[in-house]
Parts: C-alpha cells; sequence; structure tokens
C-alpha cells in the first residue's frame, strides 16, 4: 500500500515565474547586492551540498551524525515521539539515525520531511517508506518561511527537528520569526530539536567553507542558474568567483560571489537589467557560528527552553533539545 504523499508549495515553478518572487530583484537592487540561500537549492544544488557534506575539510554533517549516533538511544526514550517533522530535510539522512532507534516503531506513527525542491522531498519520502514500512510519510515541499502552515495536523505528540545549522542562515530578525513560526507547530508536551555549529578557530571554520576540491564554490554559482530559471535571468554563473571568510565581529562565515568582469544582466520576469560591476560581490549566504549563551538567548526569546545540550568532546557542534514554554 502506498503510504506517503508530497504536497508541493514550489517556490520555483512557471507560476512563480508569471509573478516573481520580490526579493531577487530587491536583493540585486540592494547595496550589498545579495541573494536569499534557498535559491541554492533545486535539485542540482542539493545534489551538490551533499556532496558537500561529505568532503573532509566540512565537519558540520559528520559530527552532527556523531552526535545524533550517541544520543540518538537516550533522547528518543525520552522524548517518545509519534511524530518526526524535518524542516529541510535532504535526502532525509541524518533523521534515519532517530527513525531506525531500537523500539520506535511502538510509538512512531508518521515522519513529515519539509524541503524547499519538490524532488528531493519525493525522493525521501520513498526512501524512508522503504527503510520504515511501519511509518505514514506526508512530504511538504515549500519555503520555511512561508509554508511551515502548510505542515499537516499532527498525528500525535509532535518532534520538530531542523539540523544542519541551517538556523544559521538566517539572520536575527528572520531566525527570531523562524523559531516563533515553529513554535506554534509546537503544543505541550512536544519537543524542538536543533542543530547548531559553534564558535572555534578562525582557519577550521573558513576551510569548512573554501573545499580543496571546489565542490562549495560550484554549489555557490548554482545559485545564479537557480535564479537563472526562477525569474528569466541571463547571468554567466562562470563569470564569478566564489570567496567565503568568517567575520568575527559578527561571529558567522559569509559567502559572496564576486563578478570577474562588469556585467549587465537581464532579469526577464521583471522586465529590467541590472549592472554588476568588475570586483563587485553578491552576498549569497551567512551562516552564523553560536555559543551556549548565544543559543539559549535565541530560543527564549522564541518561547523555548533548553531541556538537553548534546555536543561532541571538541564541542564543535551542538545539538540542542529544546521544549516550548
Amino acid at each position: 500500500m502506498n503510504n506517503y504523499s508530497v504536497d508541493a508549495y514550489p517556490v520555483r515553478s512557471q507560476a512563480v515565474i508569471e509573478a516573481p518572487p520580490k526579493d531577487i530583484l530587491e536583493g540585486l537592487t540592494s547595496t550589498p547586492k545579495r541573494l536569499s540561500p534557498k535559491y541554492f537549492y533545486d535539485s542540482v544544488g542539493s545534489a551538490l551540498f551533499e556532496r558537500i557534506t561529505r568532503l573532509p575539510e566540512y565537519y558540520p554533517t559528520r559530527t552532527e551524525r556523531k552526535i545524533l549516533a550517541q544520543i540518538g538511544q537516550e533522547l528518543m526514550g525520552r522524548v517518545r515521539p509519534e511524530e518526526v517533522v524535518e524542516l529541510g530535510s535532504g535526502y532525509a539522512l541524518k533523521i534515519r539515525t532517530l527513525l531506525g532507534i531500537h523500539g520506535a516503531e511502538d510509538y512512531l506513527k508518521r515522519y513529515v520531511p519539509f524541503d524547499v525542491d519538490d524532488e528531493t522531498v519525493e525522493m525521501a519520502a520513498e526512501t524512508i517508506m522503504k527503510l520504515f514500512p511501519f511509518l505514514e510519510v506526508h512530504g511538504v515541499a515549500g519555503d520555511f518561511n512561508q509554508h511551515l502552515d502548510k505542515i499537516p495536523a499532527p498525528a500525535g505528540k509532535r518532534m520538530v527537528v531542523f539540523f544542519g545549522s541551517t538556523i544559521g542562515n538566517l539572520s536575527p530578525l528572520e531566525r527570531h520569526e523562524f523559531l516563533s513560526a515553529v513554535r506554534e507547530l509546537l503544543r505541550p508536551g512536544d519537543s524542538f530539536l536543533l542543530g547548531v555549529d559553534l564558535v572555534k578557530d578562525r582557519a577550521t571554520l573558513e576551510a569548512a567553507y573554501n573545499d580543496a576540491e571546489g565542490v562549495t564554490a560550484e554549489f555557490n554559482r548554482n545559485m545564479l542558474r537557480v535564479v537563472n530559471l526562477t525569474v528569466n535571468a541571463n547571468f554567466v554563473p562562470e563569470e564569478f568567483v566564489h570567496y567565503s571568510y568568517f567575520n568575527e565581529e559578527e561571529s558567522r562565515i559569509e559567502m559572496h560571489l564576486v563578478a570577474k568582469s562588469d556585467q549587465t544582466v537581464t532579469l526577464g520576469a521583471y522586465d529590467t537589467a541590472i549592472t554588476v560591476e568588475a570586483g563587485e560581490a553578491i552576498w549569497t549566504e551567512s551562516s552564523h557560528k553560536f555559543t551556549r549563551d548565544s543559543a539559549t538567548a535565541m530560543l527564549s526569546a522564541a518561547g523555548f527552553e533548553i531541556d538537553q545540550w548534546y555536543t561532541d568532546e571538541n564541542e564543535m557542534f551542538a545539538v540542542i533539545l529544546a521544549t516550548p514554554t
């Protein structure tokens, strides 16, 4: 029996092109120019990011997986969720550690993968259905800044998970708005599991976003291909250089695309054009790094309290179990 479904609320579709998103035009006409990280993720971008997670320089994914493997049995026994909602699920690789915990089939009923790319969500849903046939799977494809209200009504005690320190890609205001929206998904007794990357030495941080193979650079440039499709633009990704560094004052990695030459780019969906000068940067991502104090303050302001703080032996990364207050 087919026990999964996927609801799609795409940010990239013909309908979107007919009514183009405002943020691309606003970002490309601002100073400095900027684009939202959500435009990294079409099917190509998702595949490139999966490659990034396996690179030797990129510690967050393997460290988070190590933590989950160590705490999984205790965590799931503590929470005993009937439903797991995973925001930014990707191909549902990390969540398998928790869904496959011994005894989970006694209480788990449903898994809800949520991601921006509908093909990725479908693949995640199909894979989880095959691996864990006791689960109902209900996928949602959409933007977590817009479509959290499309998540189905809870199937019981709910745990929302948000791995990968994706929370760090948001500005402080965006983080607060997002966490407040997540808080609205939860009832008394529910929980929120959050991965956060921790502050550490500059060399380790910068190497993670400047890999020797150039996969991160290709991932960064792929954003321009996505923008081309979204708003009928004519960026030439190869005419941009990947650049990233740690902004210590703001406690964040910044990723940029720097133009090699003067360019005029047509944005067909807006019937307009922009100029990009040689050496000018388009800011594509911020990845904020946290301390325990800053993570606690962030969660508290949105109506959460920390139940458990899990980290690795080197305190590179943390997984936080929080509950609504």
